[in-house]
């Protein structure tokens, strides 16, 4: 289907560790059969894991080249998490928004900040989890990090649970598929609105504006 609208929407999707933020929008994504939304792969100097692959879940790169990437301004955000860094493409989230795409960007609320002085037409949704406690157990049955980086986490974790006024939308992760359809209604509320319509329906509008 072919996208008619002046420009795509950039979807920040922020949560915690554990909250279940990346198997949302990993279904949503897998659902998606319109091949109108794009999904930001951010760039990291964390460790690929073993499940884990370069390009598909992040562009991994050395620390060196992430550094370099910094100086020629290559990100449109980029933060220092855990002693690692993460950051967005700013040509790959341009492309896509002026080939109007939507892109969902899955990052921190420091990312999200970055984000929303520098994109004009952003919508920020917010998860929180049904609990602290659910948050431990989530990051423990996952299986991925040390108790240390867990502890980390925890420690940083209301810092994030602060950061939700900022945000557009706020969902809690306590069911899964009601989960998945909030984030599914918020894109289709947005799509609806004028300011981003206006080309789509531009003929018929003036049409109908004929005497």
């Amino acid at each position: 289907m072919k996208n008619n609208k002046d420009f795509g929407i950039c979807f920040i999707l922020s949560a915690p560790s554990g909250t279940g933020k990346t198997s949302l929008l990993k279904k949503f994504f897998e659902k998606d059969t319109t091949n109108n939304i794009f999904l930001s792969i951010s760039y990291t100097t964390r460790k690929k894991r073993c499940n884990e692959i370069d390009k598909i879940h992040y562009n991994f790169v050395s620390r060196n080249m992430f550094k370099t990437m910094i100086i020629k301004k290559k990100f449109i955000e980029y933060a220092k998490i855990f002693n690692n860094y993460y950051g967005t493409s700013f040509f790959e989230i341009n492309r896509q928004l002026k080939k109007g795409k939507d892109v969902f960007l899955d990052i921190d609320y420091n990312g999200a900040k970055q984000i929303k002085k520098k994109v004009l037409f952003s919508t920020s949704i917010f998860i929180l989890p049904p609990s602290k406690s659910e948050v431990v157990r989530r990051l423990k049955h996952r299986n991925q990090d040390s108790h240390k980086i867990i502890s980390k986490r925890m420690k940083k974790f209301s810092e994030e649970i602060k950061s939700y006024k900022d945000y557009d939308y706020l969902i809690v992760n306590n069911n899964f598929n009601n989960a998945l359809e909030k984030i599914r209604t918020i894109v289709n509320s947005e799509n609806l609105k004028v300011v981003y319509n206006k080309k789509k329906y531009f003929n018929l509008i003036n049409i109908l504006l004929k005497k």
